[in-house]
C-alpha cells in the first residue's frame, strides 16, 4: 500500500543539521506513526512520505519554511520559571517545555532570573535546513475513529 491521504505511516527516522550532525533519532526506540493528509507532519516531511511504501528508505533535505519555519527575530517572551519543565535547574541556552494554547512549545532560555526567565519562542532548529532520513516500517488505511480524530492511534500514534 502506498502512502497517501488517510493512511496511517508508522516509520523510524534520524535527523541531521547541515554539517551532518544528528541532531534527533528514534534509534533504538518505538517508530513513530501520523495520519498522512491531516496537517499531523511538517509540511516537507509529509510531501515526502507521499507514494512511498512500507520498507522504502529514503533521504530529503528540506529548507526552513517546510520543518520548523525561519527565525523571527525579536520572538521573545518574559515567563515565570515554574512554567518551564524539563529541568530544575536552569541556565541560558538551555531548551525547555512550556505549555501553550496550541500545546506544548519547546523554548531556548535566553537568561533566568529567580523568579522570571526571558526565553526564545523559536523553534531550536528554525531557520536551519535539515536532512531527514526516513524508513517506512508500515502503511495501513486509517480507521474511521482516526480520522474523525484527525490523527493516529496505537504504537506511535495517540492513546486516549
Amino acid at each position: 500500500m502506498q502512502i497517501a491521504d488517510n493512511t496511517v505511516v508508522q516509520f523510524n527516522y534520524r535527523l541531521k543539521g547541515e554539517n551532518g550532525e544528528v541532531l534527533e533519532s528514534n534509534a533504538g526506540q518505538a517508530p513513530l506513526a501520523y495520519l498522512h493528509g491531516h496537517n499531523n507532519m511538517m509540511v516537507g516531511v509529509e510531501k515526502a512520505f507521499a507514494g512511498k511504501a512500507e520498507g522504502d528508505s529514503f533521504t530529503v533535505t528540506l529548507p526552513p519554511a517546510e520543518t520548523y519555519g525561519e527565525r523571527k527575530e525579536g520572538f521573545t517572551q518574559r515567563i515565570p520559571v515554574k512554567h518551564l519543565l524539563g529541568a530544575k535547574r536552569w541556565q541560558a541556552g538551555m531548551t525547555a517545555v512550556v505549555q501553550s494554547e496550541q500545546g506544548q512549545r519547546q523554548v531556548t532560555i535566553l537568561k533566568v532570573g529567580k523568579f522570571m526567565a526571558d526565553v526564545d519562542l523559536n523553534h531550536p532548529w528554525a531557520g536551519r535546513t535539515l536532512t531527514f532520513d526516513l524508513e517506512v516500517l508500515s502503511v495501513r488505511a486509517a480507521s474511521e475513529e482516526e480520522i474523525a480524530h484527525g490523527h493516529a492511534h496505537g504504537e506511535g500514534g495517540h492513546h486516549h
